[in-house]
């Protein structure tokens, strides 16, 4: 009993590292994520100024501000794809194979349980069916060693 009660201590303890870990991907996530959104708010900003100034003045103001936003919409980009790489599975891999071995070692402790209650119903219903036949071998046993005791004696 006392492993079982270890064992859902285990997977209580994994579960909620597990939980912590998802709470702290979605975390750095949402982060990335905000910081994404204003580099590509910052760049769709410039790049309505540089279409404004290619359509109304020389061409060296334009794509200056072009290539601004075209490394606002990049840092944007890359931000993005970090943000889909976090991956909560690989850190928390260990955790589960715990949890896991935790959860079939209680398996295993409550068949193993079953099955001692089951062969001790049967040997009572055996006892009640043929009470003789279950004390018998222990008596036979017994009386065997007293005769073979009086005959040495």
């Amino acid at each position: 009993m006392n492993r079982i009660s270890r064992n859902i201590s285990i997977v209580l303890r994994s579960e909620r590292l597990i939980a912590q870990r998802h709470l702290a991907v979605l975390r750095r996530q949402t982060g990335m994520m905000a910081a994404a959104g204003i580099a590509a708010g910052v760049g769709l900003i410039m790049l309505n100024v540089s279409a404004f100034l290619a359509l109304s003045a020389s061409m060296s103001q334009p794509t200056a501000a072009l290539i601004i936003s075209i490394a606002n919409l990049v840092v944007a980009a890359m931000l993005v794809s970090l943000a889909g790489k976090s991956n909560v599975e690989q850190e928390t891999a260990p955790v589960v194979e715990v949890r896991d071995m935790a959860l079939e070692d209680i398996e295993a402790e409550l068949r193993a349980a079953a099955n001692e209650a089951k062969a001790t119903t049967d040997a009572i219903k055996g006892m009640a069916r043929d009470p003789l036949g279950a004390i018998a071998p222990g008596i036979a046993g017994s009386v065997a060693k007293a005769v073979i005791k009086n005959i040495k004696s």
